[in-house]
């Protein structure tokens, strides 16, 4: 039963690739070129996986885009060229360091920052109120209260007694 749960958990776990054999180039070279360009293109309806490994229909094709660029002799960086021209920089996996992509870059780390610096506010007021408190004071009547409730021996009381 152990032995057959790995082996299934192992076959799931493995990459999906999404190529359908009537997109496959006869040339496994220039297929091979299409796979590799193909991984460095973001699928835009999942966003989150190149358009080698999504099902969607806009990944395929883009998947039959990029071959067909390839028969059309264009190199890959010529092909990555069109494709990024057409759908702009957001279809990159990898986008480049730009202006309008710094965000992209730049927000985790600004998010991070942020809730950095907030944590380090909200614990120096906490310690700070802790400090506030340690230092007050109870009346010789809050201190005589104070001891009768610990004794059990306190009266019941209405609210401002």
């Amino acid at each position: 039963m152990g032995l057959t749960a790995l082996a299934l958990a192992s076959l799931l776990s493995a990459p999906a690739f999404a190529v359908m054999p009537d997109e496959k180039l006869a040339d496994p070279a220039m297929e091979a070129r299409a796979r590799e360009i193909s991984k460095e293109l973001r699928c835009l309806v999942c966003q989150n996986q190149s358009i080698d490994d999504s099902n969607a229909d806009l990944a395929r094709d883009l998947r039959v885009l990029v071959r067909e660029r390839l028969v059309a002799g264009d190199s890959n960086d010529q092909v990555l060229a069109y494709v990024t021209d057409r759908y702009g920089d957001f279809v990159l996996l990898r986008p480049p360091l730009k202006s309008y992509t710094l965000v992209l870059w730049a927000g985790p780390f600004a998010v991070l920052l942020i809730a950095g610096l907030g944590t380090a506010i909200y614990l120096r007021r906490r310690r700070q109120e802790v400090e506030a408190s340690a230092g007050t004071v109870l009346s010789d009547e809050e201190e005589a209260r104070l001891q009768a409730l610990l004794d059990g021996t306190a009266e019941k009381r209405g609210p401002g007694a």
